[in-house]
């Protein structure tokens, strides 16, 4: 703990200008960094589920529905661990719908009402809760519509400013920009040629790319939450300070909490005017056709989009085995 008169370290100072998320499913870790709100998502919860001081959790939620299938034992872990997280965090929990549900609206409304009730039968007031959706043109009607009836969304695996503009048209909760993988990315294409004298800090891609979402949003009186996520390094992170909110790993929250360097503010709602002029966006057509072809044409947000609901997949179908021995 810092005395009154020592400096604040990172973590602190990105706190006064960012709400700041944990971004785990290992709820124990956050206790630390006493975050405002924290995600999780299915290769979390399958990461925290293989932890021996949870199998007590899972065993009692097995235990608790004996007749339930692997399957449907999934979203009772998820809330498990949901229920366990708001006991520490003030704020609210995301947890996210089946990735096999990605291009399925209907399906993805039901999980997520399925979801609401499941905590709600906890007595959570859905206020707490995020449902996370792939940011698909399927996923993001499915906001629309859980938009419309109260629950709030979170909307994932978003790569670029078609897919946040439509999300904002739908009026969802909040978006989570992946800037890591979107980084990752562009340091695979340019291989040998990536520099991080030019490639990276302000110029990283992943920020680049929150940056221009931040000033679309702000300049077009947006008021979908935006929350950077996926990071890779703590200059990534500082270099969003003033994003509405970040969710960090607890690897990277340790090494912000060990720095007393000087964080200063890096996205401001005075900028976005000029940032606009400047990065030339104008408003976008967000009918479906045109966010299909958007979306496709840019090759780094569609790969990466479906890379990623590939791999959550695979990791719900490796939380379900686990469940099911």
């Amino acid at each position: 703990m810092n005395s009154p008169s020592s400096p604040l370290n990172q973590l602190e100072q990105l706190k006064k200008l960012t709400t700041v998320v944990a971004d785990t499913g290992d709820f124990e870790r956050m206790k630390e960094f006493q975050p405002q709100d924290a995600t999780t998502n299915p290769s979390l919860i399958l990461k925290a589920a293989q932890q021996s001081n949870y199998q007590a959790l899972v065993n009692s939620v097995k235990s608790a529905h004996p007749d339930l299938s692997p399957t449907d034992l999934v979203d009772y872990i998820l809330v498990a661990f949901g229920l366990e997280i708001l006991k520490i965090v003030p704020g609210r929990v995301s947890t996210e719908v089946d990735a096999r549900l990605s291009f399925d609206t209907k399906a993805t409304v039901a999980k997520a009402k399925h979801l609401i009730a499941l905590y709600e039968s906890h007595g959570i007031d859905r206020k707490r809760i995020l449902i996370k959706l792939a940011g698909t043109w399927e996923g993001i009607a499915a906001a629309k519509e859980l938009e419309a009836a109260g629950i709030h969304c979170n909307m994932t695996l978003l790569f670029s400013l078609i897919q946040a503009a439509a999300c904002g048209a739908a009026n969802a909760k909040l978006i989570s920009p992946f800037v890591g993988r979107i980084t990752d990315w562009h340091k695979a294409k340019l291989g040998s040629n990536w520099s991080e004298a030019t490639h990276g800090g302000a110029h990283d891609p992943g920020v680049t790319s929150v940056k221009r979402i931040f000033h679309y949003y702000k300049h077009f009186a947006i008021a979908t939450e935006i929350m950077g996520a996926s990071f890779r390094s703590t200059s990534q992170i500082l270099e969003l300070a003033g994003c509405d909110l970040l969710t960090i790993s607890p690897e990277l929250l340790a090494e912000l909490q060990a720095s007393n360097a000087v964080v200063s503010k890096k996205l401001d709602l005075a900028n976005a005017q000029s940032a606009l002029r400047a990065e030339n966006i104008a408003p976008l057509k967000l009918d479906e056709s045109n966010f299909r072809l958007q979306l496709n044409n840019d090759a780094m947000a569609s790969e990466k989009l479906a890379e990623g609901i590939r791999n959550f997949c695979i990791d719900t179908e490796k939380l379900e085995s686990l469940l099911a021995k």
